[in-house]
């Protein structure tokens, strides 16, 4: 803390101060995007006329190739495709589960499988439940009280904390590892509580893991909703020999090639360094992904739109990058970082749209102290428009990679407080995206780049043939 304050105090004098120039090009910017702005209307296609896009499906494939459709109609400098190998698992008919609490008296309860799962018995898996708060929990009960059941992970996000991705962090890993630890002490199923701070009954997938175990001990993993959760758990109470019963049929099918969608404007001074914006393509197959990741899809686009139309011309290489895969897998991510270590391409900094189409509150920064402090020059900017945070501390998944000792990676943060209704779940549709906050937040990152854009790094580029 006191290396930032004191890296505050010099940034009064290192940097200048947010001139007039800057003022008007991102006023320039907020009034294109609201005025004139396409992110809405792509996104209702995205939405709407493609839908899901679950990597490795026929709806990722559209999107691939609509979206490349869309970067070459703007006039770009390069548009271009980027191969990656991707997993291809098929959820298949919908998922059916009820809770037995005596022959024929039965409730039925809506689940879905998460993504990666193993299918049950055609006939569907039924077996006694054990309820557990989270994973340290079953070392102490043991393999004597678990062999033979269905373990019910029912710790829910902590509702006390302001942050819903810090309450989604606290309670993700019994989703993704769960399955993995339960079959250790011989559980036949899991059943998961959604992560979701609302009572619903919409049940909400994701990424789960079986890590290096062989196929035959892989059991399958469901996610149950809410409303469903608290049931079943004051039903155990009632009745702790309870049964479930769930049926699903998902299955994982050999990787299938895929593709990242880049476009890119080049630059007019520093051609060699690079500034990356960009949202993953892929989507969960439950609704449209209008919010996980649509929204950072056409945001990421209408960047290059915004300075195409408004006539800037920029100084370093501006490149949007439509992730595939971040869902279950990041192979596009890991892939695109892979592409520039080995093209020895100069990276100075990457921002990533990946938190909802909500009112943009700020970024995170993943930088140096002395980095942030030139960020922080730059927050008198973003005041007018009521965009104060501004903290150091995560960027984006897809963008992670990318990191090196001298480089500053960013996230947008829009609001969160509604964001873990939809996540993963069948109500991300386009309809729950309001189009004024779809275009603040695709000035917000405009804003953003132009400034990095203008100014660069405080700190040296290593190996730069252009400074």
């Amino acid at each position: 803390m006191i290396r930032i304050l004191i890296a505050l105090f010099f940034s009064t004098f290192l940097f200048s101060q947010p001139n007039e120039n800057d003022e008007k090009q991102i006023e320039k910017f907020f009034k294109t995007s609201l005025l004139e702005g396409n992110s809405y209307e792509w996104l209702d296609y995205l939405s709407n006329r493609i839908g899901s896009r679950l990597s490795g499906s026929l709806g990722a494939e559209r999107a691939v190739a609509w979206t490349k459709e869309a970067l070459d109609s703007m006039g770009l400098d390069r548009v271009y495709l980027q191969a990656v190998k991707v997993p291809k698992w098929v959820r298949g008919p919908k998922e059916f589960a009820l809770i037995e609490t005596a022959p024929g008296v039965t409730f039925n309860v809506p689940i879905t499988a998460l993504g990666g799962s193993v299918a049950t018995p055609s006939v569907g898996l039924k077996a006694p439940v054990i309820e557990v708060h989270g994973i340290e929990e079953l070392k102490a009960l043991g393999k004597e009280n678990i062999e033979g059941k269905i373990v019910f992970y029912n710790r829910p996000m902590q509702a006390d904390l302001i942050s819903t991705f810090q309450a989604y962090s606290g309670c993700v890993d019994q989703r993704y590892d769960g399955a993995r630890e339960a079959s250790e002490y011989g559980a036949v199923g899991v059943i998961v509580r959604s992560m979701n701070l609302r009572l619903d009954d919409l049940p909400h997938t994701g990424a789960m893991s079986y890590g290096d175990q062989q196929v035959s001990q892989r059991i399958p993993a469901a996610a149950i909703s809410t409303n469903a959760a608290e049931k079943l758990s004051y039903l155990l109470r009632l009745e702790p020999k309870l049964k479930f019963l769930f049926r699903q049929q998902c299955k994982t099918y050999p990787d299938v090639w895929s593709n990242n969608v880049i476009g890119e404007i080049q630059g007019s001074v520093f051609p060699n360094e690079v500034i990356v914006v960009g949202g993953h393509l892929d989507s969960w197959d439950l609704g449209d992904g209008a919010h996980d990741d649509g929204a950072g899809v056409v945001q990421s686009m209408e960047v290059l739109r915004l300075f195409k139309i408004t006539g800037y011309q920029p100084k370093r290489t501006i490149r949007v990058v439509l992730f595939m895969n971040e869902e279950n897998g990041l192979r596009g991510g890991n892939a695109y970082a892979q592409s520039a270590l080995s093209s020895n391409e100069q990276h100075i900094f990457a921002l990533e749209s990946d938190a909802g189409g909500f009112t943009p509150r700020g970024f995170s920064f993943s930088c140096s102290d002395s980095e942030f402090a030139q960020v922080q020059s730059w927050k008198p900017l973003f005041k007018p428009y009521l965009i104060h945070y501004f903290e150091q501390g995560g960027s984006g998944a897809d963008i992670r990679p990318l990191k090196n000792n001298y480089n500053v990676l960013a996230g947008l943060r829009p609001d969160s407080q509604r964001y873990f209704d939809h996540h993963h779940a069948e109500n991300d549709t386009f309809d729950a995206v309001n189009k004024r906050e779809l275009e603040l937040g695709a000035a917000t990152m405009t804003s953003l780049i132009y400034l990095y854009d203008t100014y660069g790094l405080v700190g040296p580029i290593p190996n730069s043939l252009d400074r």
